[in-house]
């Protein structure tokens, strides 16, 4: 029993790096998460609902992404931009872009390929791309 104490103490002191690692990453900025949340298909061709949750503790007055979809055998379908508009921080926004004359079905990739805009307290900001957290509910793949 005499060397259970300092087996004790050394496992404190050991799991102490760890602990604070956790604390800092915990402390940081916030994401930006953009999920694909659904895929409908409508009259016109597919609809696309990204459900975004700005986490980053500021607000977003304007962002606009540059996104290129991508067919189920990888070939591009579209290169465009989709205005996201304004993203309060902790108010989750749904947002809908229409693809004319395609169906989900086809659809394989989605690509987040950057921030054309995105300006916080009047002026442009990098926070759209640093804090960018990409998740899908969908089959459809998420890049970014």
């Amino acid at each position: 029993m005499p060397f259970l104490r300092p087996a004790l103490v050394a496992l404190i002191f050991c799991s102490l790096p760890f602990a604070s690692a956790a604390q800092s990453q915990d402390s940081g900025p916030g994401n930006l998460q953009i999920e694909l949340n659904a895929l409908q298909d409508v009259e016109q061709g597919c609809r696309m609902n990204f459900l975004v949750e700005n986490k980053t503790g500021v607000d977003i007055e304007d962002a606009s992404f540059e996104t290129v979809i991508f067919d189920t055998s990888g070939s591009l379908i579209t290169l465009t931009l989709y205005p996201f508009r304004e993203l309060p921080v902790d108010r989750p926004r749904l947002r809908r872009f229409d693809l004319r004359d395609v169906s989900c079905a086809s659809i394989g990739q989605v690509l987040i390929n950057g921030a054309k805009k995105c300006s916080v307290d009047g002026a442009d900001s990098p926070i759209c791309i640093e804090a960018l957290k990409l998740s899908t509910r969908t089959d459809v793949e998420l890049l970014g």
